[in-house]
């Protein structure tokens, strides 16, 4: 039976102390490839980005119902010949765009809008194969940090949603009498790509620091600050979700003066159409006007939140804020000439990736806000 120890006694030279944990206990636990899965995310949000746009043209050409079938696996394929782009145009010609909308459209002309949404599709199986072979990759290898495997595989999951919500917004627009998609649904296809762009982005962020230094930095938040924040955040995916019912119905491309709208304050044929909800999403004139109006009111609340910011004692955070109000204005002025110009494609795509970088911005911004950066005294306000 070993001897017990006194409580003053002395260690010996021969008796070993265990040493601390690298890092300390709170990052004691299973670290994962931090770095490793940062680059993989992103490259997802470089590409969802890109999908983005690439959904935006595809939408201002007119392109999204040219495939008229949902194939997941074998669409990856386009028409080999001519035979296969025959029949894929047979196919086009029996939905409404075309009778209605194209009718004596030339095969070339086909190609060419056809082209857009394969593109769209492919990016999106290019998509889930890098999120695929990067999850179990990093799942097989042990390396994905501790708490993290539930976050990355939920993006997989949205990943797989978005896609079966692309072809519930297709399929609105294959019958009846529609010629475009259904802009609510096209709404709810653009919201949930914004949902996964910003949760992307701050995995991004969380990720490029350790769980201590996070644990450290909160200690300094500033939860007013944070709270406002979060609050533009969730204007600013309104006003996404307004712009997209904007892009569905073509609204921007109408009333295309500014401050008025075909010389009234607001316009007189808002509420024409039967039973009134539709006007709400169907009516150019009433839904650009509440896209118009949600923008100002955005842009005003974005003032109060960009100079309660500026009384941030940390430089990093209000550097953030001042980015975020920056390209605010930039919107807000991208937006009316958008307008005034009829929605060109060129014009309207720069209005489309502004508000991605808005998005990505103010989510850097209320990250800051709840884990700002270390700073010495010296640099304090």
């Amino acid at each position: 039976m070993a001897e017990k120890r006194k409580l003053f006694e002395e260690v010996g030279e021969g008796a070993k102390t265990p040493a601390a944990p690298a890092g300390g206990m709170i990052d004691a636990g299973k670290r994962g490839a931090r770095g490793a899965v940062r680059l993989w995310l992103m490259l997802l949000f470089v590409l969802v980005m890109v999908m983005i746009a690439v959904g935006g043209l595809t939408r201002l050409t007119d392109s999204g119902l040219s495939i008229t079938e949902w194939k997941p696996i074998t669409g990856a394929l386009p028409p080999m010949n001519a035979e296969t782009w025959d029949a894929e145009f047979e196919k086009y010609k029996q939905i409404p765009e075309y009778q209605l909308q194209n009718k004596g459209m030339s095969l070339s002309e086909f190609k060419a809008i056809y082209w857009w949404e394969w593109g769209h599709r492919q990016l999106g199986r290019v998509i889930g194969l890098v999120w695929a072979i990067g999850f179990l990759g990093f799942l097989v290898a042990g390396s994905i940090p501790k708490g993290w495997t539930g976050r990355l595989f939920g993006l997989g999951v949205l990943g797989g949603l978005q896609g079966a919500i692309g072809w519930w917004m297709v399929y609105s627009g294959l019958g009846g009498e529609m010629l475009d998609v259904a802009s609510y649904r096209l709404a709810t296809h653009l919201g949930l790509a914004f949902v996964i762009l910003g949760l992307i982005a701050w995995y991004v962020y969380n990720l490029t620091f350790e769980e201590r230094a996070l644990m450290q930095a909160r200690r300094s938040a500033e939860p007013k600050l944070f709270s406002m924040s979060t609050g533009l955040m969730h204007f600013a995916f309104l006003q996404i979700l307004l712009g997209a019912l904007v892009a569905g119905i073509d609204a921007g491309r109408s009333y295309n003066d500014w401050p008025l709208m075909g010389g009234e304050l607001f316009p007189s044929n808002a509420f024409d159409l039967e039973p009134v909800w539709r006007n709400y999403f169907e009516n150019a004139g009433l839904v650009q006007f509440i896209h118009r109006v949600s923008g100002y009111l955005l842009f005003v609340f974005g003032i109060v939140v960009w100079l309660r910011a500026r009384r941030s004692p940390n430089t990093d955070t209000r550097f953030r804020f001042n980015a975020v109000f920056a390209v605010l204005l930039l919107q807000v002025v991208l937006g009316i000439v958008t307008v005034v110009y009829a929605a060109p494609w060129h014009i309207a795509i720069v209005h489309q990736l502004g508000a991605v970088a808005l998005w990505a911005l103010i989510l850097r911004a209320r990250f800051a806000a709840r884990y700002p950066a270390p700073q010495s005294i010296r640099g304090t306000a």
